[in-house]
Formats: C-alpha cells, sequence, structure tokens
C-alpha cells in the first residue's frame, strides 16, 4: 500500500511538473533564406522580399505535456506590443508540414498586418516527439501556444487569435472547446464533419486508422470527437468565427462547412462565412480576397477588441 501510494505521488508530480512547463520554449533560432530560396518562392509569393524586410523569421522547439514539439514563428521587425495569431496547418504527418511557402503565404503575411504568428508541427512530425493523434492529444499542442507567447517579448496576450486551414480547421475547433481566450477563429476550407470527409474520401479512413486512437474498437466515437458539428455547444461562445471556403474543393467537401455552418446559425454563435465560387481547396485564386477578409476580422476582433453586433433580429 505505502509502495502505490509512494508510486501515485510520483505519477502525479509528474504530471504536474509537465503540466507546468507546457508552452516553454527551449530552442528559438532565427530562421533565413538563401536568395536562391527567395527567388523560388517569390514565383508563388510576389511580396515575399516586402514581407521579408517586414517581419522576423524563427524555428522554435516548445513543450507540450512534456513533450519537445517543433514549430514557427513571425514577429514585426518594428519594435511593439502586438496582438497575436495562433495558426494551426492542415494534412497529417509530414504532408502538409509547415514549409517555407507556407511561412510567407499566411505567418509573414500575416505577421506583416501587425501580429506575432506562431504555429505548430504537431507533436511527432518535423522531428518532434511523440505522435500525433490527428485531433486527439496533439490539440495540446496548439492550446500549449498560449503560454508560450507569454515568454515573447513583442506579444500581446491579452490578444489572441486563431487561424487554422484544412486539418487546422478540426484543430481549431477542437481548441475552442479547451479555451475562451481567443478573441476571434478562422477556419479555411476546414473539416468539421469525418463521416462526409471518409464518405466522400474514403481513403481519409487511413489516415484516422493510423493516427486515432481507438479508431478500429469504437470507429463512429473517434469520427464524432473529430467533427465540430455535433459539438458546436461546447465551442466558446466568446469567440467569433470567419469561415472560408471554396466551392470547387474536392480535399474538405463544401457540405461540411456548409453545415457547420448550419449547426453555428441554430444556436446563434457569432459567425461570418464567405463561400468563394469555384474557389480549390487552397482558394489561392482568392488570396487577396481572403486576406482581406481575414485581416479585417482579426483587425475587429483580435486588434481593436470590438463586440460582435447582435445576433437577435432587429431593424427595419
Amino acid at each position: 500500500m505505502k509502495y502505490n501510494l509512494l508510486t501515485l505521488v510520483s505519477v502525479l508530480f509528474i504530471v504536474s511538473n509537465a503540466s507546468s512547463q507546457n508552452g516553454k520554449i527551449i530552442e528559438q533560432k532565427q530562421y533565413t533564406f538563401a536568395d536562391t530560396t527567395i527567388s523560388k518562392i517569390e514565383k508563388r509569393i510576389p511580396n515575399a522580399k516586402v514581407l521579408l524586410a517586414a517581419v522576423d523569421f524563427f524555428k522554435i522547439t516548445y513543450l507540450s505535456d512534456g513533450l519537445k514539439v517543433n514549430g514557427y514563428m513571425c514577429a514585426p521587425k518594428k519594435a511593439g506590443n502586438y496582438p497575436c495569431v495562433i495558426f494551426n496547418r492542415g494534412g497529417n504527418r509530414d504532408f502538409g508540414t509547415i514549409n517555407d511557402i507556407m511561412l510567407f503565404r499566411f505567418f509573414a503575411e500575416v505577421s506583416s498586418w501587425g501580429y506575432v504568428v506562431v504555429g505548430s508541427q504537431y507533436r511527432g512530425n518535423a522531428g518532434g516527439e511523440g505522435k500525433e493523434e490527428f485531433g486527439g492529444s496533439d490539440v495540446n499542442d496548439v492550446v500549449n501556444l498560449i503560454p508560450l507567447l507569454s515568454d515573447v517579448e513583442k506579444a500581446d496576450t491579452a490578444r489572441i487569435g486563431m487561424y487554422g486551414w484544412s486539418r487546422g480547421g478540426m484543430m481549431t475547433y477542437l481548441a475552442l472547446t479547451k479555451t475562451d481566450k481567443i478573441k476571434a477563429a478562422i477556419i479555411g476550407s476546414g473539416m468539421a464533419d469525418a463521416f462526409i470527409m471518409t464518405k466522400k474520401r474514403p481513403e481519409m479512413d487511413t489516415v484516422f486508422s493510423e493516427l486515432a486512437p481507438g479508431y478500429f474498437q469504437n470507429r463512429d466515437s473517434v469520427l464524432k470527437l473529430r467533427s465540430a458539428v455535433y459539438w458546436v455547444e461546447k465551442i466558446s461562445p466568446a469567440t467569433p468565427l470567419l469561415l472560408l471556403t471554396g466551392s470547387a474543393d474536392w480535399r474538405v467537401s463544401p457540405e461540411e462547412q456548409l453545415e457547420m455552418v448550419n449547426k453555428l446559425y441554430e444556436i446563434k454563435h457569432p459567425l461570418r462565412f464567405i463561400l468563394f465560387e469555384g474557389g480549390q481547396h487552397s482558394l489561392i485564386e482568392h488570396t487577396d480576397e481572403v486576406n482581406h477578409a481575414a485581416r479585417t476580422f482579426l483587425d475587429t476582433y483580435v486588434r481593436d477588441r470590438k463586440t460582435f453586433p447582435s445576433l437577435e433580429p432587429h431593424g427595419n
């Protein structure tokens, strides 16, 4: 009995210590680009040199549930106290990892608007410890970026937004059930119904089976856990949402976002929704419109901390 009690105390100490370390940056290095790399990036991101002159890039390693997890961060070069955005990547494992193009298209672009931007590769990816669970315990890798920002000199942690794309949309929804500290969130081409996903793309069953614990024992419960349409009421009501999707997206069917919009509308969750005609999964053909919508939303509800207008019927 004494041995069991000692073991329990030891386990609780280890868990408590790991929790207290969540978000601790254990390595941060300036991330630089060769001229040849910039030339290649410019072919896809025409304003790459402008962004390079405006923001600093960093590669980071931080602690999440006791694991060393890798990620990236961008911050404006000018001194200041800036609002923050947590960016959640899509894909799984090595597919969709944060790369140079993503750093410029999302991190640097948003940072150039006057934000500190940070994002995770999720546990087990890009040299990180552990194994990702595609919407399981790896959601903590997102939530633990909140305390991480407390140690970033230019970050104003009273103003934090979130921006997730594809699988990152699912991660955003899940994170918003764990925290009410996010002032606004943007979901681009986001996963919201894993049942629709696996029906339209049967190959995704393999992804879930390989990454999600308990999949073979109880497939439905595992998919529901990763399907925000089934638990919209658990999403922080204090966080207004901007949903973006393209009508020609084959990776994440627009049906998922449309269903999510209806569910959110039913409970009067603060919401803005844009369906881009003919837009593919990346919405690359609507880049300027996407950036304008995202910037306006973040500036309004994160930077300026404005309240969402009344959702009750009113007016003439």
